[in-house]
């Protein structure tokens, strides 16, 4: 053991719990990162540093009416009296203040190059100027009337207020995002007048319904515009709860180029998202042809925006086309929501929009009631000066002498004529000038005026009442200001419904569309050759590997893998390795476990039924629209325990079904007695003393019964009742000609082709 370390001095020492140091600091940390950094006030909307820009540019006289000064001037303001960090941070929380497409109501007005939708960085603060806006300085009018409390700076020599007045709902108006220790916050922007309307909806009752609040506030309001698609009771909950999101689109429209041919044009994209790198994001996309019904996109953006799509053909559905883009690329994003503030500017909480807007009114009456105060407080003062001055001009003469001849004036004019200690000081400085007899009736109309005022004051603070009718005319003014008609408030964004669309067409569309042969080999080997092909016996496989089954498919079709564990896998054709080669084994591709094999594969056919049966003869009908797998672990269909495996996958094509077991027993039911079942073990379809179920068909009574031989002959016995029986039953040896293996031959998946009409002896010749 080392010698114990001791520390310098005479003091004694102190024993500190590790964990319990750590958990305080951290939890300091945390507190200064939630309350001074990240989240923002509920009652200005405002981080901190904004704040401080807004109240620092508000000193430097940079009113709306003003002229601009350098942004370093005004940054340099900032972290010298009231925010102790980084110049850049600081700038960039500027900068976003001045960006007409960052927030919905810019605070601040800039003048040089602010950045732009392409995502480019605004210029150097040396080289940009700025000022407020009319919506800042509403933000910050009363602050010099005790509206808000005031602090000390970081460094003890300063005063900046806690909050600011906020006679605007810039919160929910210009929106609010930040990530805390343990929680974050994202908030969109909306329209201020919308929100103005459903405070007024709030004055008259605090309980007002989320749907009266709804029809007042649709959704956000974004500064880029764009559609929201979100369904309304999604809307409904994400306001009710504080927690949600919505789905934004970018606006578009068609344009007709003649000829029948066309360009999509967009016009508006989803908040927040860079053009420049949409644009790019598409063309790399559509260089990787992933994008087969776009054939160009070009930026045409001036002043306005404009991105303008060509697409493949004319033949082109520009739904799907755009459907297909909102499904690949941000031209429809996201945007959360999560009302995470400081209610009372000290808890951080989820509030909803009810909640929200009710802080922001309690907060306007309470500024309201500060800045009638303050005033109040300074017509008493004004009316104790006038006072004293109209007892001057009753008694001219003898203040004018007290005055010239008096050792102290103040105090015998306090004696002579019981004036007050202001009143007197008044007296004495006031000028000669002041004492002409016109200057009396002005003080006496001041006078008359100022005593109304106050009694109309103190009637303000005595009512509630009234209190709440004055914030209701200042909300009429907000909503004639930012009003449907004019150009700052006119709504951006508007809602719709998202098109209903095919899956398969939008699959189509994000797949280049090309023919296929699907190749599978006994061992697993499984590949694509380019084309179709009736005969594959050139083809290749590894060792002794051999054909076991392949089918004509394209690159657009979902390609289903039945095994013999009885789940089915789904595969995308263009997700399938190439022909070049043995192929890979389909292992690699679906997730089939150990000692699990292939019965068949097949192309999707969404309105087809399959019949599905075990070696024990158990099976039923399945839609195969309900087999579709979402994942590599594929969908279990037939239930199966060891060591029974599944053994039949076929599709429903006519009214009977023919099974053929292992004992060469042939048994014929109708396809009415099986019933269909999304996931099961099923029915028996035929017993057996000996072995399991060999194979079993699907026909059409009417057509007869047919296979296929060894010799690959076709043969079809159209008098089958000998071997026609009820479900479950034995069965009968099958008739002459039958296969020895026991199989109806080759399961062709492929619809049957349409009976070819019987021609009219009426048609003329067509040759």
């Amino acid at each position: 053991m080392g010698d114990t370390l001791i520390p310098p001095g005479d003091g004694e020492i102190e024993v500190i719990n590790l964990k319990e140091a750590l958990e305080e600091r951290y939890l300091a940390y945390a507190l200064s990162t939630i309350m001074h950094r990240a989240l923002p006030d509920v009652r200005d909307g405002l981080k901190p540093v904004h704040r401080r820009l807004l109240y620092a540019m508000r000193l430097l006289r940079l009113d709306p009416d003003a002229g601009f000064k350098k942004c370093a001037r005004v940054v340099g303001d900032v972290i010298g009296k009231y925010h102790p960090h980084g110049d850049q941070a600081v700038y960039d929380a500027l900068v976003r203040l001045a960006q007409d497409f960052a927030v919905r109501y810019p605070l601040v007005d800039g003048q040089g190059n602010f950045g732009n939708i392409d995502g480019d960085n605004a210029a150097a603060m040396r080289y940009t100027e700025a000022r407020l806006t009319e919506t800042a300085r509403r933000l910050l009018d009363g602050i010099d009337e005790d509206a808000v409390d005031f602090r000390e700076t970081y460094d003890g020599e300063d005063k900046e207020p806690i909050v600011l007045p906020g006679d605007f709902p810039n919160l929910l108006a210009n929106g609010a995002t930040g990530i805390a220790v343990g929680m974050a916050t994202s908030i969109p922007p909306h329209n201020a007048a919308e929100l103005c309307r459903a405070a007024q909806l709030l004055i008259k009752s605090r309980k007002t319904p989320i749907d009266d609040l709804l029809a007042a506030v649709p959704g956000p309001d974004f500064p880029t515009g764009g559609i929201i698609t979100e369904p309304p009771d999604a809307i409904r909950e994400a306001y009710e709860t504080g927690r949600g999101g919505f789905r934004v689109r970018a606006r578009w429209e068609r344009e007709d180029t003649g000829r029948g041919t066309y360009i999509v044009v967009i016009t508006e994209i989803p908040y927040q998202v860079q053009k420049a790198r949409l644009i790019e994001k598409i063309a790399e996309l559509l260089l990787a042809r992933k994008l087969p019904l776009l054939a160009d996109i070009r930026d045409e953006s001036a002043e306005d925006l404009r991105i303008v799509l060509e697409p493949k053909s004319r033949s082109v559905d520009p739904v799907i086309l755009m459907e297909s883009l909102f499904k690949a690329t941000d031209l429809e994003s996201r945007v959360s929501l999560n009302m995470n503030v400081l209610s009372g500017g000290v808890v951080p909480k989820v509030m909803g929009l009810r909640d929200i807007l009710c802080e922001w009114l309690d907060h306007k009456q309470d500024v309201l009631q500060r800045r009638a105060r303050f005033r109040l407080d300074k017509i008493e003062h004004r009316l104790e000066v006038l006072g004293g001055y109209l007892i001057a001009y009753l008694n001219l003469d003898e203040v004018i002498r007290i005055i010239r001849e008096a050792d102290d004036a103040k105090a015998e004019l306090i004696s002579a004529f019981e004036l007050t200690d202001v009143q007197a000081e008044a007296i004495l400085n006031m000028r000669l000038r002041a004492l002409r007899k016109l200057e009396e009736i002005e003080i006496r109309r001041e006078f008359q005026d100022l005593s109304d005022e106050r009694e109309d004051l103190v009637g303000l603070l005595d009512s509630k009442g009234r209190q709440w009718r004055v914030i209701s005319k200042q909300l009429d003014q907000i909503c004639a200001i930012y009003g449907s008609d004019t150009p700052l408030g006119k709504r951006r964004t508007t809602f719709d419904e998202a098109p209903e669309t095919d899956e398969a067409d939008l699959t189509h569309a994000m797949i280049e569309r090309e023919p296929i042969t699907v190749v599978l080999s006994e061992k697993g080997w499984l590949r694509a050759l380019k084309g179709h092909f009736d005969d594959v016996g050139h083809i290749q496989f590894k060792g002794d590997d051999r054909l076991k089954l392949h089918f004509k498919a394209e690159t657009t079709d979902k390609i289903l893998v039945f095994a013999t564990n009885g789940k089915i896998f789904t595969v995308t054709g263009d997700r399938l390795p190439g022909g070049r080669g043995y192929g890979e084994p389909v292992r690699l591709i679906i997730d089939i476990e150990a000692g699990v094999d292939v019965v068949t594969a097949f192309v999707h056919d969404r309105s087809r039924r399959l019949l599905v049966a075990a070696t024990d003869g158990r099976g039923f009908v399945v839609k195969e629209a309900d087999v579709v797998a979402n994942t590599r672990k594929g969908k279990q269909v037939l239930n199966i325990s060891a060591p029974i495996e599944a053994k039949v996958c076929a599709p429903v094509l006519g009214d009977s079904v023919a099974c053929i077991g292992e004992n060469r027993k042939l048994l014929i039911f109708p396809l009415a007695d099986l019933p269909e079942m999304g996931r099961g073990r099923g029915v028996r379809l035929q017993k057996y003393r000996d072995g399991g179920l060999s194979d079993v068909k699907c026909f059409n009574a009417a057509d007869g019964l047919s296979w296929i031989d060894s010799s690959g002959r076709n043969w079809t016995v159209e008098d089958f009742a000998e071997w026609q029986g009820q479900r479950a039953q034995a069965g009968r040896l099958p008739p002459k000609g039958f296969p020895k293996s026991n199989t109806f031959g080759p399961i062709s998946f492929d619809k049957p082709a349409a009976p070819t009409p019987p021609s009219d002896a009426s048609d003329p010749d067509p040759a």
